[in-house]
């Protein structure tokens, strides 16, 4: 018995673009032989879809919508996910489409990510379907976590899941799945959501392991792809491949910046090049994946910039094509400053000043957005987000960070992995030492840690939610640990008011990692 698996980028709320997809696969499917083709959770939804789960229209919708792709399932059986209410309440559901009829629904019983928990209720869990004389236990999303008892006459398991990539889970994955696919003695198949939905990236990497735990069938990472597997066949076993952590992020960004151009309807984008890493990476991968045509920039420099940092914003725009505009800064910043002598009166400069520089720049790309119609691109990075290295309503404005849920040292490997064929990002951008230059010979090590130090602290506290000690007992030094403990939790007000980061990691500042605003800090030391 063949089974067909389609790994398809949906759109939330586009029934007839996805309506369009699914029945074509289905024909496809049907040509190829399959007896059984599976879409992914909530395929005819998309995902996630939050509070339009409680929507009625929304939900009749995904109704109709299954009415439809039933009629193309004759001959056929068709597993397919959907958000389906019942008795009021909307639970994640995976219909089973028997030549053309609805037979059933089976619904996912562990609700437990923060995206679906306040939208989904429980419902009974995975249920078997019969087919061409195979038992196939049908799974959706975490349930397949549970400890199942799947009893010794199961062919096949099939999962449909829509899992977020994060640096890691794909290997993470083949591991996992080739442990129960051994353990059960069953073929096991995982179809996967794919595409980016705001700031999330489904990775898809969608597979099949027979029941020695060997991978037959890996569909591509971060692309659509389709594959027909026939069931305890002589398919040869695959060698999976070692997963290139800088490849893989840097796929995972440009599918969620082209689809959040896309699926908004967006077109140009513009951003300000300084002349510093961030920025320059957020460039080159803007121009790739949204065409140089359709980038603009701006290098504001101020009496503070060095000449290197203009000539190296030059260097990249001139390399990637794309239009740039200098706008320099300090006859604002003096108007600014004049403007405030009366107020500031008998106090010092201070950060304050520091502060106006990157607010104007925050306004002047700002203005330039208004004036176009460009999209703004953040170019904050984890790292500064995490300790509030970063002016608010300056460096942080933006529609969409493609960097903050990097840390900074991970951005110079993504910066390596885009010059891997040859020099994009200037390398005197690589080399030199990082800098917000807003004063004179100003370095960011003047404020924090150097970054493999703050780093390596910062994704021990956010990422495996280590304590001070266990930090320090690990060889770090206490004071700095210390400083960076302070800083990470006296900048949450800030993450708050921060534009939508794509994830990537573990855990996502604002996302994953979410914390009161007024409370003290020192019940955590």
């Amino acid at each position: 018995m063949k089974i067909a698996i389609a790994q398809l980028n949906y759109t939330i709320g586009d029934f007839e673009g996805n309506k369009e997809k699914i029945i074509c696969h289905i024909r496809k499917a049907r040509k190829d032989g399959a007896k059984v083709v599976m879409f992914s959770e909530q395929a005819i939804s998309g995902r996630p879809a939050y509070d339009l789960l409680n929507d009625i229209v929304f939900l009749e919708k995904c109704n109709e919508t299954l009415s439809e792709i039933a009629k193309e399932s004759s001959d056929i059986t068709t597993i397919i996910g959907l958000p389906l209410q019942i008795d009021n309440s909307t639970i994640s559901a995976a219909a089973i489409i028997h030549n053309g009829k609805i037979s059933r629904f089976i619904g996912k019983q562990n609700v437990i990510s923060r995206d679906e928990s306040y939208h989904l209720a429980r419902s009974h869990g995975y249920e078997f379907v019969r087919v061409e004389g195979r038992n196939i236990a049908v799974v959706l999303g975490s349930d397949i976590y549970s400890e199942h008892d799947f009893g010794n006459d199961v062919d096949v398991i099939v999962r449909l899941k829509s899992t977020r990539y994060s640096r890691g889970i794909i290997e993470k994955r083949y591991d996992f799945y080739s442990k129960i696919a051994y353990k059960t003695n069953s073929n096991v198949i995982a179809v996967n959501q794919l595409g980016g939905q705001t700031d999330i990236v489904y990775d898809g990497s969608s597979f099949v392991f027979n029941r020695k735990g060997e991978a037959v069938a890996l569909l591509k990472s971060f692309e659509e792809d389709y594959a027909v597997f026939e069931v305890d066949s002589d398919m040869p076993a695959l060698r999976i491949p070692e997963q290139d952590k800088a490849r893989n992020v840097y796929r995972a960004i440009k599918l969620g910046l082209k689809d959040y151009f896309v699926k908004n309807g967006f077109k140009k984008a513009c951003l300000g090049l300084s002349g510093g890493i961030d920025s320059a990476v957020v460039c080159a991968l803007a121009a790739e994946v949204l065409g140089p045509e359709n980038i603009h920039v701006l290098m504001m420099p101020s009496q503070y910039s060095s000449d290197h940092s203009v000539e190296d914003a030059v260097k990249l725009a001139e390399t990637l094509g794309i239009k740039y505009d200098i706008v320099p800064i300090p006859g604002i910043f003096d108007s600014v400053n004049n403007s405030l002598t009366e107020v500031f009166s008998g106090v010092d400069q201070d950060v304050t000043e520091e502060n106006i520089q990157s607010r104007i720049r925050g306004v002047l790309i700002m203005a330039l957005s208004n004036k176009y119609g460009y999209i703004v691109l953040n170019t904050s990075n984890k790292s500064e987000c995490a300790v509030g290295y970063g002016t608010m309503y300056g460096d942080t404005v933006g529609a969409l960070s493609i960097l903050g849920d990097l840390y900074k040292t991970e951005v110079y490997e993504l910066a390596r992995h885009i010059n891997r064929k040859g020099e994009i990002i200037p390398q005197n951008t690589i080399n030199k030492e990082p800098s917000a230059e807003l004063r004179p010979d100003h370095k960011d090590s003047d404020s924090l840690p150097l970054y493999d130090i703050l780093d390596a602290i910062l994704y021990r506290l956010i990422e495996e939610n280590q304590t001070i000690e266990e930090i320090t007992t690990a060889g770090f030094e206490n004071d700095t640990v210390h400083k960076v403990f302070r800083m990470l939790m006296a900048n949450e007000y800030k993450r708050y008011q921060f534009c939508p980061v794509l994830r990537l990691s573990t855990c996502t500042l604002g996302t994953d990692r979410i914390l009161p605003l007024t409370y003290n800090h020192s019940c955590l030391l």
